[in-house]
């Protein structure tokens, strides 16, 4: 079965999705979701397929989000077509991560927001030294997530937290350590690694191809990481950074300067509630009241504008800094969406994989 932008088929006892927008670095849309999601519904019950793969066409990566410029213009035309998507999406999410068969994410490359979202919560997640891989929603007005605060609540100390408000890229050591991807296997092992997928499972295979990751940069800054991040505000994280002796904590709180005042507040409340919530279906609940909030906001359409659209890098926050975002303002993000809320249902027990 072909599709124009999602390619799935089987290769003996795996079924492939490959992501299929390598001009657009593979960044998802509602039909994609849509076909994926398919795509496991069908290999669930299919005794043929032992595995599933996912993995993206072209050179630079598996993916690099949504479609932002789909995105902005729903947005600007009152937002109902991207919370349609989002609703699909975070249920895709919430399904790869339950899955009941190995789902294989080869995260080779570029890998951020809704790329995150349909390869880290997988079961068997593959980084490589060419791997990149980032939530850097802020950044254009917007909050992590298809189910990011879960995973980067879960991240040791407070790495999770630098990584949200950043948005910061991490290689495959840092990934690994942060608990976003599972094995290092060297790019030029994935051919060998996915061909004897065909006829073996996973763990038969990993134990062959898996290597010691590179070393990263998180690690060594981990003293100062968990010193600033662990401050109960933006501004007082902001003056920790700037207060601190490390080159890298400077470079931290230029960048969260840059960032979109209200969606860095709303990120670190969405992050430390993840923290309080329990299942990652709670998670996503809460990120969808986020995401639909957005929508709303002028800083996703003004931060869509300034990187992607004019890319003049140059984005005009309202409130213009942090101080100005009060408390209402952060509070709106959560408010319940009645009947228009997503709604996941969580098994009584832990799904587990066979392997």
């Amino acid at each position: 079965m072909t599709g124009e932008h999602v390619l799935v088929h089987t290769e003996g006892r795996t079924g492939v999705v490959t992501l299929n927008r390598p001009k657009a670095l593979n960044a998802l849309t509602h039909p994609m979701v849509e076909t994926i999601a398919a795509a496991l519904d069908r290999w669930e019950h299919d005794p043929e397929v032992a595995a599933v793969v996912i993995t993206g066409a072209g050179e630079r990566g598996l993916c690099a989000g949504g479609d932002i410029r789909s995105i902005h213009e729903d947005a600007r035309a009152g937002g109902k077509a991207s919370a349609a998507f989002w609703r699909d999406e975070y249920r895709l999410n919430a399904r790869i991560a339950r899955y009941p068969k190995p789902y294989v994410a080869v995260m080779d490359g570029i890998v951020m927001g809704g790329g995150v979202g349909v390869s880290a919560h997988g079961s068997v997640r593959i980084v490589t030294e060419r791997s990149k891989v980032a939530m850097p929603e802020t950044g254009i007005g917007f909050v992590p997530d298809v189910g990011g605060t879960y995973l980067l609540a879960l991240a040791p100390g407070e790495m999770g937290t630098h990584l949200a408000l950043t948005g910061a890229v991490v290689g495959a050591h840092d990934a690994l350590l942060c608990g976003l991807a599972d094995h290092f296997v060297p790019a030029d092992e994935l051919p060998a690694f996915l061909a004897a997928l065909r006829t073996e499972p996973p763990a038969a295979v990993l134990h062959r191809h898996v290597r010691e990751a590179p070393p990263g940069a998180l690690e060594g800054n981990r003293a100062w990481i968990d010193h600033c991040y662990a401050a109960d505000t933006v501004e007082e994280i902001v003056e920790r950074l700037l207060a601190s002796d490390a080159p890298a904590a400077q470079e931290a709180a230029a960048t969260i300067l840059g960032r979109s005042p209200v969606a860095l507040k709303v990120a670190l409340a969405a992050l430390r509630r993840a923290r309080e919530l329990g299942p990652l279906e709670r998670v996503l609940e809460q990120e969808y009241r986020v995401s639909r909030a957005a929508l709303s906001s002028a800083d996703l359409v003004e931060g869509i504008r300034a990187q992607v659209i004019d890319k003049d890098r140059d984005p005009r926050w309202t409130p213009g800094t942090l101080v100005e975002v009060t408390d209402a303002d952060v509070a709106r993000y959560f408010a319940p969406n009645g009947d228009e809320g997503l709604s996941l249902a969580v098994p009584d027990s832990p799904q587990e994989v066979p392997w």
